[in-house]
């Protein structure tokens, strides 16, 4: 009786919970460019200082400059593609607020270190002086800095500072002795963000720059800091609204296409398999809701790769259901009796299905390590419902088919779909 009531409860609160939450989860999923459209900005590209070049190589480099800054703003799968020899063209899915995306895109390209060294003394009126001219010198650039090695800490008080890594330790521990005392201002654009004073020399390619910031605004720097500097300098061409590539029409059919397929599945597992079916389509249903609970929360972008993906991926939990049901099949024909059947085939089934997802998981992590754009996004969804697959239709559905059996309400071998007449003697 205590192993029904607890497979009774189990069940409800997972409905509950997925009937109470499904509405907002649905709406909240992040639809990708291809699927929703979104914003298009077309740049052209000129060197950063006169007499240089625009190269193929550093075209490529400030392309994968902006995917990165892309990802950085929050967006996911942007598409950044190249044009002739000096053009980049950038698409980002659901902008919603196209000056700001416009802004930081463009912030690191102009992203300095001054100095007052070496520069013309201000005129006497100094508070006239425009911080551009004060601080006349450039120390550092953004590519100067580590990749994403700017991060907020605190002082002894509790106070909001940046900490920074440099690439190259030489050269900052000469521009901080040079400037011991003085002070290095942080520019972006002609904007002064700060000007904190070099209090001594940085010989570990490390340094910390304090001030009176609240935290938002020890973020914005350091935020500011990681995006680096693009290898050259971009000039908008011009902007638009991009329409989504698959109309809404074909969206909804495809969503279409797919509740009528996992119905027909649905109905297929129950009927072959009766009530465990009915365990693993309910285990099915779980591991759907998971995946769209951890796009919610992950923020991912859900593109037509992804859709691909999310299919191979519960076409793999249902191999998984079918390869556990059965192994016990095959065990109950055997004449074990069905607590054994069931304990012998959830045992066997895990062995063979670790083996096979373990495999994809490798082929996924190749494909997001070496690939790009939507080959990653593809191979993230897959490990990711793996992941899901695994946690769902196997521990949770044998689990829960445990408790039934172990509550006598499935003894018999014709609730598994097997007939007295299949069954060998011992």
């Amino acid at each position: 009786m205590k192993r029904i009531a607890t497979f009774i409860i189990v069940v409800l609160v997972a409905v509950g919970i997925m009937a109470w939450s499904s509405p907002a989860l649905l709406d909240s999923v992040r639809l990708g460019l291809d699927l929703k459209g979104g914003f298009e900005i077309l740049y052209e590209a000129t060197p950063l200082e006169q007499g240089q070049k625009v190269t193929k190589q550093s075209l490529t480099r400030t392309a994968e400059s902006l995917e990165k800054r892309a990802n950085l703003l929050g967006t996911s799968e942007p598409e950044v593609t190249t044009e002739g020899t000096n053009r980049i063209r950038l698409k980002i899915a659901g902008v919603t607020n196209e000056a700001e995306v416009r802004k930081k895109m463009k912030e690191p390209a102009a992203l300095t270190f001054r100095s007052a060294d070496g520069c013309k003394a201000p005129a006497a009126d100094a508070a006239n002086v425009a911080d551009k001219d004060k601080y006349c010198k450039v120390e550092l650039v953004g590519s100067d800095f580590v990749e994403n090695g700017a991060s907020v800490g605190y002082n002894s008080l509790n106070q909001p500072l940046i900490d920074i890594k440099v690439k190259d330790k030489k050269k900052f521990a000469d521009v901080t002795k040079r400037l011991l005392g003085k002070q290095l201002a942080i520019f972006l654009d002609e904007t002064m963000l700060s000007d904190p004073t070099v209090q001594a020399e940085l010989t570990d390619g490390k340094a910390q720059i304090s001030g009176n910031y609240t935290l938002d605004e020890a973020k914005k720097i350091s935020d500011t800091i990681n995006l680096g500097a693009l290898p050259l300098k971009l000039t908008e061409k011009y902007s638009q609204s991009v329409g989504a590539t698959l109309g809404k029409q074909s969206l909804d059919k495809t969503i279409q296409a797919g509740i009528i397929g996992s119905i027909v599945i649905l109905i297929f597992m129950i009927a072959m398999y009766r009530l465990p079916g009915v365990i693993a389509s309910f285990g099915l249903i779980v591991h759907t809701w998971l995946l769209i609970l951890v796009f919610v929360w992950a923020d991912f972008t859900l593109t037509l790769p992804g859709i691909a993906a999310f299919i191979l991926g519960v076409g793999m939990a249902v191999d998984a259901n079918i390869i556990t049901n059965e192994r016990i099949r095959e065990e109950i024909r055997n004449g074990r009796s069905v607590m054994s059947s069931v304990k012998a085939g959830n045992k066997s089934s895990l062995r063979t299905i670790l083996d096979s997802n373990i495999t994809t998981i490798i082929v996924g992590a190749v494909m997001f390590a070496f690939g790009t754009g939507a080959v990653k996004g593809f191979a993230l969804v897959l490990i990711v419902e793996i992941v899901l697959s695994i946690l769902t239709n196997v521990y949770f559905t044998h689990y829960l088919l445990s408790l039934l059996v172990k509550a006598g309400l499935l003894k018999k071998p014709k609730q598994f779909g097997v007939k007295e007449s299949e069954i060998n003697a011992l």
